[in-house]
């Protein structure tokens, strides 16, 4: 296997690390960690290390330091850099060292797992070269584009990354569309990429979703708007040849620069339509309305006071979701001008929303329970109707989240837990296991103990390890191996955590 080494200030950081990432899937072994870089670089002098996972901000010596100085111990090391906001300068050194991924907290598991299956790859393949290539930059560039469509980065750190990594936004208009596919996006995104190849001011990454972001830099004027929505349906045509599944929102033009994260969150509020429209090739979010019967209800945006359900869901409240259904469709009823269709309308955009955030709660999708909503929405032609079927619905919602509230996954875990505590265990490989994703099991796990997944492990591990202190004449380093740590600096630190002394002081008094 290869081997890591962690540095990073931040404890819970180191932690977090440990448990959210099924290691040896990769081939990969943590073999220390450290709080700053000098005390990473005395140990990097005496351990033989593959990949160094390091914060670039902190005390006693800074991680562009550490990397430089590891790389003359390692000549082959590579670095993934862990960092906070604004600190461009930093990240034009660190790519100047030669960096796999320069990764933003909080960290994304998706980004992060991603670029340790790139980094085993390099490594298997011993491509060493120290400067960074395509990939590095399109990472990058996923990375900073994403922040500007959400308002995270300031205008003058966003116009030097621009100018470093070559994107060229000039304006004064823009417009965004996200194009989402089954199965991974890579062979799409190349295929999208040549394509657009040839067409100016347009630029692609992919967000935090996996999606694919287009943005297009627009002249000013209304042709040009319309040709970039008409660029996207050709774009669907040329792709559907790959026999794969496209989906591509559209969001509406506008100035820079305001109007590009408007746009960005219109795209990918279109794709949400797919569940209404699953036939188009392309949605544009502006022409819902006139695609729904000229629908009053968008116009004067969304009638019902969605913050309110949002709430009743995770409280589990039915009652209280089926009374806002029936008070907020009685009091549309009355509206002056209301027609069957705008009931209708508002009914569809309920369903859609209930979906969106059930997904938000839960982290999985339960795509046919909202299908069948949505299907008998539009068959409805009774108000009466509509109001059963959405009340259904709400005590759908609430019984998927009471079901897993209940649900005995926990309790596997906790029993198989007490049996393979020694071994290595996270929320990943456990999740992998019991068919849920790790995210969400922890969310459960927390409920049902009262603590993280991280702080119930390491508690039961230091008290198996008072047992053997206790009870056996094993010396301390093969007591912290029989509990399930392999990094004896970690194991008194968590050791000093919960019982206030050292392993070897414990053994003393007893």
């Amino acid at each position: 296997m290869y081997k890591v080494f962690i540095v990073d200030d931040e404890p819970f950081i180191i932690e977090g690390l440990y448990d959210i990432v099924d290691w040896p899937q990769f081939g990969l072994e943590i073999v220390g960690h450290a709080e700053n870089g000098q005390k990473a670089l005395d140990a990097l002098g005496s351990t033989p290390v593959d990949v160094l996972i390091t914060d670039i901000s902190m005390p006693v010596m800074n991680g562009l330091t550490l990397i430089s100085e590891a790389r003359k111990l390692h000549k082959e090391l590579k670095v993934i850099i862990l960092s906070g906001f604004n600190e461009f300068d930093y990240l034009k050194e660190g790519m100047k060292l030669g960096i796999e991924n320069y990764l933003l907290k909080p960290i994304n598991l998706e980004e992060l797992e991603s670029t340790l299956r790139t980094t085993v790859q390099k490594l298997d393949s011993v491509q060493s070269d120290g400067l960074y290539d395509a990939y590095d930059v399109q990472i990058l560039k996923d990375n900073t584009l994403y922040r500007w469509l959400n308002g995270q980065i300031a205008a003058s750190e966003f116009e030097e990354r621009a100018e470093l990594l070559g994107l060229y936004l000039q304006g004064p208009c823009a417009a965004v569309a996200v194009l989402r596919t089954n199965g991974s996006p890579g062979e799409v995104f190349e295929r999208t990429e040549c394509y657009l190849n040839m067409q100016r001011g347009i630029t692609l990454f992919r967000d935090v979703d996996g999606d694919i972001v287009i943005v297009g830099s627009l002249p000013q004027g209304a042709v040009e708007k319309r040709t970039f929505a008409e660029l996207m349906e050709n774009l669907s045509l040329e792709l559907s040849v790959m026999n794969r599944t496209i989906q591509i929102g559209v969001g509406s033009a506008g100035r820079l620069p305001e109007a590009a994260s408007l746009s960005y969150k219109e795209a990918k509020r279109a794709l949400e339509y797919y569940l209404i429209y699953p036939d188009r090739r392309t949605i544009e979010y502006k022409q819902l309305e006139g695609d729904r019967g000229g629908n009053n209800v968008l116009e004067s945006g969304y009638p019902l006071a969605w913050e309110e359900y949002a709430k009743l869901i995770l409280a589990k409240d039915k009652e209280g979701l089926k009374e806002c259904i029936r008070r907020d469709f009685e009091q549309l009823k009355q509206l002056e001008g209301i027609r069957p269709e705008d009931l209708q309308n508002a009914a569809l955009e309920l369903v859609v929303r209930f979906k969106m955030e059930l997904q938000h709660i839960k982290y999985t999708e339960e795509t046919d329970l909202f299908k069948r909503a949505l299907q008998s929405v539009q068959r409805c032609e009774s108000y009466q109707g509509l109001i059963e079927i959405l009340e259904g619905l709400a005590d759908e919602t609430v019984c998927s989240l009471l079901q897993d509230a209940k649900n005995p996954v926990v309790h596997q875990v906790l029993t198989y837990i007490e049996t393979h505590y020694a071994d290595e265990l996270s929320l990943k490989t456990l999740g992998g296991q019991y068919h849920i994703h790790p995210v969400y099991l922890g969310q459960l796990f927390h409920k049902e103990t009262g603590v993280s997944f991280a702080e119930y492990i390491n508690k039961y591990r230091i008290d198996k390890a008072k047992q053997q202190l206790k009870n056996t004449n094993l010396k301390v380093h093969e007591i912290a191996r029989n509990v399930g740590y392999w990094e004896i600096g970690y194991f008194y630190k968590q050791f000093r955590k919960y019982v206030g002394i050292s392993p070897t002081d414990f053994k003393a008094l007893h």
